[in-house]
């Protein structure tokens, strides 16, 4: 985990910035709140997607594989519509504390701005050969990850799946598709504190 975890840790000035370091392999505070690896409800590993204004206001797609948060940043955040393709851009792995991490990372620092938890939950590999489960790190480096969210805002299914330009982000046809729902704008704020990203921005400037 530390070598998936080299690059984060790179980024980041840990004296300045209020981001968890990793260093602990995942940390008291995380074990407290049910972080360590495969500790959701049932054993099932976690999701987190991150509502972040840095240069340009993104959602942050993390999914754990491994003990650490496989992560993606999706632009227009995602969809509830099976007919939405949204870019994701693959970043660097990020440690298990990051799912629960809110605050404002500061100016200089990689990544600066306004973080929330914008959603939460555990999900559920589909991806099947057989009555074989493909483990996650072989779907990854297939390009092509098929999950099952359960969270406080987005459920049912998604597909990570990498295109030649790169790797989208799409809702599965499934009980849980909306065309006409619009999650981003109408369920701004934090699953965890309520918090909005101006809220959080707004107290730490104080």
């Amino acid at each position: 985990m530390s070598d998936s975890l080299e690059e984060y840790r790179k980024k980041r000035d840990f004296r300045r910035t209020g981001e968890p370091s990793g260093e602990s392999g995942g940390g008291t505070a995380a074990k407290r709140a049910g972080r360590e690896q495969g500790a959701g409800r049932g054993g099932q590993p976690l999701f987190v997607i991150q509502k972040h204004r840095a240069r340009r206001l993104h959602y942050d797609f993390r999914i754990e594989v491994g003990g650490v948060l496989k992560s993606w940043a999706v632009p227009k955040g995602p969809s509830t519509d099976p007919r939405e393709r949204r870019l994701a851009v693959p970043t660097e792995d990020h440690p298990m504390e990051y799912a629960d991490f809110e605050g404002a990372i500061p100016e200089g620092e990689y990544g600066a701005g306004a973080v929330i938890v914008w959603d939460t939950g555990t999900y559920v590999n589909l991806k099947r050969e057989g009555d074989r489960p493909v483990p996650m790190e072989e779907c990854l480096e297939r390009g092509r990850v098929e999950i099952r969210l359960n969270g406080k805002k987005l459920k049912g299914g998604y597909a990570l799946i990498r295109t030649g330009k790169g790797w989208l982000l799409i809702k599965m046809k499934d009980e849980n598709a909306d065309a006409r729902r619009n999650p981003t704008t109408t369920e701004p704020a934090s699953v965890l504190s309520g918090r909005t990203l101006e809220e959080v921005a707004g107290s730490a400037g104080k």
